[in-house]
């Protein structure tokens, strides 16, 4: 079971089955084994080679109180769970680690989160590591289960999910049935990026593995959502993908910049405050930057790809460090993000330090709303958005 934002004051609820008859509702309320609601979803199912996966079920459920604790069970029997909806407004901390996998370095950083009082948790990409070996998914799911089932979780696609082989294969068949995000509600026409709001946050997960030059569908509904949004009821923007733009290290260096010299001017001219990456098992921060130069109305980029894969760690930087990178270590970890109001947000990133969790890198963040940026650069936004 593992649960995501749908829309305004609604969560998806995702589960599998091995029974093809289980129903696909879900009952729930405000009181422990007393269910006053009950919403009825979907359910799919893929093949991949000769791997046959359960029934997946997708039900949303609401509308729902903000900052609320809920009791759920799905399809009617099976265990209880409980979930807590975000907050309507700040403050809100968000959890952040990429490139999970299932190691025991992953058990370690989810063991951390669970202990960080979160409301939404971010993953820019790479979750279970199936790498087409598809019952990978299935245990993935279970080794989640414990804080997905309790706390949305927010995803985009890496290229470990990918799981392509020579057209015999669907790309991103199994992604795609697993962890649906709310695409629909957002305007999207792919699973592979989309937007959501919760309390004072506008935040936008991209496809690092679609498409994304500016004739392409992702481009053309990026534009389209920043279009939409309202500094004034989201006065923080945020933008999340799997590959960073800005990076230091030596492994993966340069896989980002095709997509950095398409999209970073309109995420420029829209004034994103933070961008978050994976990709790179390891982790980084940079200060306010923009076309490689330092400008305090740039992003700050982070790159947090250290969430306990299999593949280790990327321990080679490149020296003498970039202007523009502000701290940098390879070690498996997470971090924390919290929204404390509109003009101020603290991060802190937390190493799994033989299986504690410490406290190494953290700065207050000023939103470029309160430091005038939105309002130098509505003009470029505007004729950014006009062109065709």
């Amino acid at each position: 079971v593992h649960i995501s934002l749908a829309g305004d004051k609604h969560m998806r609820i995702t589960w599998i089955t091995d029974d093809k008859h289980s129903p696909s509702f879900v009952e729930y309320g405000t009181l422990p084994g007393r269910y006053d609601s009950i919403s009825e979803g979907e359910y799919t199912s893929y093949s991949y080679l000769l791997y046959s996966s359960g029934k997946i079920h997708h039900t949303v459920i609401g509308p729902l109180e903000y900052n609320t604790v809920y009791f759920y069970r799905c399809g009617g029997q099976g265990p209880e769970f409980e979930l807590k909806t975000p907050p309507a407004q700040f403050p809100i901390t968000f959890a952040v680690a990429g490139d999970l996998g299932q190691t025991g370095w992953t058990k370690s950083t989810l063991d951390h989160i669970d202990r960080c009082k979160y409301d939404v948790y971010l993953l820019p990409g790479d979750l279970s590591y199936a790498d087409c070996m598809q019952h990978l998914w299935d245990s993935f799911g279970r080794l989640v289960e414990p804080l997905a089932s309790a706390r949305p979780w927010m995803v985009t696609q890496g290229n470990h999910e990918e799981e392509n082989i020579l057209l015999l294969t669907d790309e991103f068949v199994s992604y795609n049935s697993r962890w649906k995000m709310p695409f629909k509600e957002s305007g999207s026409t792919s699973n592979l990026y989309y937007s959501f709001e919760v309390a004072g946050v506008h935040v936008i997960m991209l496809g690092s593995y679609a498409d994304y030059d500016k004739y392409s569908e992702q481009y053309r509904w990026l534009k389209e959502d920043l279009s939409k949004v309202d500094r004034k009821r989201t006065p923080w923007l945020f933008v999340l993908f799997h590959v960073p733009w800005y990076n230091s290290n030596k492994a993966h260096q340069g896989a980002g910049d095709d997509m950095m010299a398409v999209m970073e001017p309109l995420l420029y001219d829209a004034s994103v405050d933070l961008v978050l990456a994976g990709h790179v098992h390891a982790y980084e921060r940079s200060k306010r930057v923009y076309n490689g130069r330092l400008d305090p109305c740039g992003a700050v980029h982070i790159t947090i790809g250290d969430g306990g894969n299999r593949e280790g760690l990327a321990h080679r930087y490149i020296n003498p460090q970039p202007q523009w990178s502000e701290f940098r270590e390879a070690s498996f970890g997470h971090g924390e993000l919290k929204i404390v109001n509109s003009t101020h947000a603290f991060w802190s990133w937390h190493r799994n330090d033989n299986d504690e969790s410490v406290k190494a890198d953290d700065i207050w963040i000023t939103s470029l709303v309160s430091s005038g940026c939105v309002d130098q650069n509505r003009h470029e936004l505007r004729s950014m958005l006009a062109t065709p």
